[in-house]
């Protein structure tokens, strides 16, 4: 399944995540449904000023399969 969100953290919102002390993101997509997955997956998109953008989360039975920044 594929889930399209659109995200916007700030280098500070995201520093307990990137600390491991948070472990997962929920987000909710474009569709309206809330999704979690780990927050890991996110750190190689964090920038100095965050982590924005649209992104697809593609998983399979409920387990993660990729997340892939689209714009």
């Amino acid at each position: 399944m594929k889930y399209y969100f659109s995200i916007h953290i700030t280098t500070t919102e995201f520093f307990p995540y990137y600390q491991g002390k948070v472990q997962n993101v929920v987000v909710t997509t474009t569709q309206g449904i809330k999704v979690q997955f780990p927050a890991m997956h996110l750190r190689k998109y964090l920038t100095a000023s965050g982590i924005q953008g649209t992104f697809c989360l593609q998983t399979q039975q409920n387990k993660f399969l990729s997340l892939t920044k689209i714009k």
